[in-house]
């Protein structure tokens, strides 16, 4: 499984950013995608994931209702659309899936199988 990162970069704040994670290598069935970001020095933290068949999203309470995850079963591709970003946004950002998370892990980094190479967003102020 391969998972490419994009679409992070360098915004104000207030401005959005719509990143990428393409997917290969699995089938999907009863996966999980998973977006996490990185401070510097300071753990993974959950940030938003969707249930590939079922479509059902969760959110951390920071980003919930500036933040949008969905997929493109077409591409193979899952999205996070980033509104109203804040300079606390600042972070790598990496996307991630794994083979039946459930709902009560979905939050948890170790949940995860396979993870993509990270993506930067930094927003100025």
């Amino acid at each position: 499984v391969q998972l490419q990162a994009s679409g992070g970069g360098l915004v104000q704040a207030g401005g959005s950013l719509r990143l990428s994670c393409a997917v290969s290598g699995h089938t999907f069935s009863n996966y999980v995608m998973g977006w996490f970001r990185q401070f510097p020095g300071k753990e993974r933290e959950f940030v938003a994931a969707i249930k590939w068949s079922s479509q059902v999203t969760f959110y951390e309470d920071s980003v919930k209702g500036r933040s949008t995850i969905s997929r493109d079963s077409a591409k193979n591709t899952v999205y996070l659309q980033m509104n109203s970003l804040k300079p606390e946004d600042s972070a790598i950002y990496y996307c991630a899936t794994g083979r039946g998370v459930i709902s009560t892990s979905i939050r948890y980094s170790w949940a995860y199988a396979y993870w993509g190479q990270g993506t930067q967003v930094t927003v100025s102020s």
